[in-house]
């Protein structure tokens, strides 16, 4: 009964600071409760729907044609009834409507009959997608008709041949991610490939077949015979239980950074719940003291206060997790268009039991240095002589030290690659430290100043006041607002460099799968010079003998070595290129294949001047010795090749043209339609475009981040005005004794508000610094473009970082202002 009664009167006592320490509970588990159930309901609808999301039990996939010896199996296993097959055909084209500037870059899907065994291919006519797709036919997406101003029904020039479009695809089973796509669907049947004259040697084609295994037969069986008979080094064999999935894919690789940004948020709120707790039990102190005059223990006392801690904790754990399903559902809208619409997004058991332990671990790691501050606590606190101190040591090291490591080792949770996790982990580090350093940096001159005004000394001398958070506050809100600020700058400067204006010096128009017997016409079509570079399609085999492990290496984040390259051979470099290692492009005629590298290729492996990489170029290998390594003098949109030979080597192998020009604006329908008339095999791809297409990406992207960005930036208000309480006692003695001395209440909010300014304007102008260099790095080293600073809008970003601080600062010191001396003076003469 005591131990209710003491609950109660303590948490209704403060009822502020006991709602701000909520607050930060519920903060710190929200976003990463969210994820976890987001990624859950998703991950379950996969499972769930394997087969449909794969349209096949077992699913083959290669860049080139498929072997002989694979397609024996499928034969044998076809004739003996064990299973079904289709063939799938994957590659872009351009269209064209009736007219004679009406194109379009499509993403061309040629299927054999049977295609899905699993899934439906929704249409908006309802048909069947079968009795629908027959021979001289076309399944279009709306995108296309509108984009074309075609109809069901007229006919669409694709290739050499002129099917009849017949409806409207509105989804397939096997695509369900579409973030980025070069062209609307069309579905054709396979009967027509031939008609079409577009898959010839060394064409773009993603070659696939599904098997759906007949009723009784044991699919890892089947898929480990096909998989003996197929070349693992090119070909892909998988059931839909292994296969990545569009969604699964997705989300490996775009979710991990938004639990990282949960985990960082979860890192801030705990600073400020932290925070906040020490100035609620700083100000319990002569209570504390009086308990332990009458006899309390410091196990009682602390029992006392960690059920109070307990149920705030227990309120802000069930707040966070009542919030995570709010949350979800705008994570579902922010996807929406994007997953397959038939996900089911709810709450789980699992999700809330993990809700509630990262909740009782948030709580527990931030709270106990100041709850073991109360056994340093004397009974004479009664009589305000002494103040509690915690005692250094290594237990409190590693207390301190505990949120760090809790950050690293999630981090290395998530991300398998190593590298990979120390780069990300070096650079969230690197941001605070820069962040921190510059913040002390810029209080230090402050500190120093000399302020003629009255308020100004008052507002710098509030910054340094004894338990001011200051140091945190710029940092937290310093490193989440610079986030904020290199996405929006970053888009500026994509939008000025590529959507609003095109740079002069780059190609806009790329023309690819240009066969060499084609070169001579294509030229003279083309109507002016331009450089071709030939293009044979390889990978890697091994380096120094080692050979490469094709899927764990596709399972690495980013480029990786289990893909298939485009080769090329010629005997100087680019004008964009130089050579950093290595004498020469190659080494003086000598026995054997020789091959430069660039520099790119040494993230995916570590390869000198001096090693063997052996290649296999469709299927015959080929030995070559590195000679130099190379990098790109200029970045942007220009052609280049990780991977160069001399002439000798290459010229004969199976290959075709590359071309890449600049065209006026004017001119580029006029150019495109001359090309793909003439050639319809050759793809002609606009990248102006194909940027604005990425931009509008980059926008859909970034307001996901920026929906978890938010949360750091809550986390940052919290910690404002956990300062404030923090230095509550303080900031009333001064506002008393300003008013005592004759100061009215305008003059008391004037230097609250200014030293809120200050605060506001440091941590908005080290966030707009350092978003500065972080959009530079992204803009030239990344993309390759001019940077843009966009002073003005940047302005405006570190104004409105300060007019957050100065509202929020202002607003939690109002009860402060309210303050009447003659109460606070009667309190002090009692103590």
């Amino acid at each position: 009964m005591l131990r209710r009664r003491f609950i109660v009167r303590q948490i209704t006592g403060a009822p502020r600071q006991c709602a701000v320490f909520v607050l930060c509970v519920a903060l710190s588990i929200v976003s990463l409760v969210a994820l976890g159930g987001f990624s859950e309901s998703v991950n379950r609808s996969v499972l769930r729907d394997a087969r449909a999301l794969h349209a096949g039990d077992i699913i083959l996939h290669s860049h080139s044609e498929f072997s002989p010896g694979l397609m024996r199996a499928v034969t044998e296993l076809t004739r003996g009834g064990r299973v079904e097959a289709a063939r799938v055909w994957e590659f872009y084209s351009v269209v064209r409507g009736e007219g004679e500037s009406a194109f379009l870059l499509a993403n061309i899907k040629v299927v054999e009959r049977g295609y899905p065994f699993y899934g439906t291919v929704a249409l908006a006519s309802g048909r069947p997608f079968a009795q629908v797709l027959v021979p001289g036919t076309a399944v279009v997406a709306r995108g296309l008709l509108d984009r074309l101003h075609l109809h069901v029904g007229d006919r669409l020039h694709i290739g050499r041949a002129t099917p009849v479009i017949v409806d409207v695809v509105l989804h397939e089973p096997d695509r369900p991610v579409r973030f980025f796509s070069l062209g609307p669907r069309v579905f054709l049947p396979a009967a027509d490939l031939a008609a079409l004259d577009l898959v010839r040697p060394g064409s773009r084609v993603e070659y696939s077949m599904l098997l759906a295994v007949r009723e009784g037969g044991d699919i890892d069986e089947i898929a480990a015979r096909v998989r003996s008979q197929s070349r693992p080094e090119q070909e892909r064999v998988e059931t839909y239980r292994t296969a990545a999935s569009g969604v699964k894919r997705f989300l490996d690789n775009f979710l991990f950074f938004l639990e990282l940004l949960g985990i960082f948020t979860l890192l801030l709120a705990g600073i400020a719940m932290q925070s906040v707790l020490t100035a609620f039990l700083r100000e319990q102190e002569r209570t504390v003291g009086i308990m332990k005059a009458l006899g309390a223990t410091h196990r009682r006392i602390i029992g006392h206060y960690l059920v109070v801690v307990g149920v705030l904790g227990l309120a802000g754990t069930t707040l966070g997790i009542g919030s995570s399903v709010a949350a979800q559902a705008v994570l579902a809208n922010l996807f929406q268009g994007v997953l397959p619409p038939d996900i089911q997004f709810r709450v789980s058991g699992g999700n809330v039991l993990e809700g509630l332990a990262l909740g009782m671990l948030v709580v527990t790691l931030f709270t106990f240095l100041p709850l073991t501050r109360l056994r340093n606590v004397k009974p004479n606190s009664i009589l305000g002589k002494e103040e509690a101190s915690v005692r250094r040591g290594m237990p409190y090291a590693l207390v301190v030290s505990t949120p760090f490591f809790l950050f690293v080792g999630f981090i290395l949770w998530r991300i398998k690659d190593l590298r990979l996790s120390t780069y990300f982990i070096l650079g969230a580090v690197l941001l605070v430290l820069a962040t921190a350093m510059a913040a002390e940096a810029t209080l230090f001159v402050l500190k120093r100043g000399r302020a003629r005004s009255f308020i100004c000394r008052q507002a710098l001398r509030g910054l340094f006041r004894p338990g001011n958070a200051t140091r945190p506050i710029v940092v937290t809100l310093g490193a989440s607002l610079a986030l904020l600020f290199a996405i929006y700058l970053t888009e500026q400067n994509l939008d000025a460099s590529f959507v609003r204006s095109y740079p002069p010096d780059l190609p806009n128009l790329f023309f690819l799968d240009i066969q060499p017997s084609q070169k001579a016409e294509f030229g003279t079509v083309l109507g002016f010079p331009t450089e071709y570079y030939p293009v044979v399609r390889g990978r890697v085999a091994a380096i120094n003998g080692r050979p490469v492990d094709p899927a764990r290496e596709r399972r690495r984040i980013g480029d990786n070595l289990g893909r298939e390259f485009n080769l090329t051979y010629r005997d100087r470099l680019l004008d964009d290129e130089a050579i950093i290692r290595g004498k020469s492009l190659y080494a003086p005629p000598t026995d054997g294949a020789q091959v430069s590298v660039l520099d790119d290729v040494l993230k995916m492996a570590d390869i000198s001047p001096g090693d063997v990489i052996t290649f296999n170029i469709q299927g015959a290998p080929v030995d070559a010795r590195v000679t130099s390594i190379r990098t790109r003098t200029q970045k942007g949109i220009r052609p280049f090749f990780y991977f160069v030979f001399p002439p000798d080597v290459l010229k004969d192998a199976p290959q075709t043209l590359f071309a890449a020009a600049r065209v006026e604006r004017a001119r580029v329908s006029a150019v495109e339609a001359g090309i793909v008339s003439r050639f319809p095999n050759v793809s002609v791809i606009d990248v102006t475009e194909t940027i604005a297409i990425f931009a509008g990406v980059l926008r859909r992207l970034s307001a996901i981040v920026r929906f978890f960005t938010l949360f750091s930036v809550c986390a940052g208000v919290l910690l404002i005005i956990s300062s404030i309480f923090a230095t509550r006692l303080a900031r009333i003695q001064e506002t008393v004794y300003f008013k005592v001395l004759g100061a009215r209440r305008r003059i008391v909010l004037e230097v609250f508000a200014l030293e809120n300014v200050i605060l506001g304007l440091i941590s908005g102008g080290l966030a707009l610094l350092t978003s500065q260099a972080i959009s530079w790095v992204i803009s030239t080293q990344v993309f390759g473009i001019p940077y843009r600073l966009f002073p003005g809008a940047s302005l405006l970003l570190a104004a409105s970082a300060a007019l957050l601080v100065v509202t929020v600062g202002v607003l939690a010191s109002v009860s402060i202002l309210n303050q009447k001396p003659v109460a606070f003076l009667r309190r002090r003469a009692d103590e």
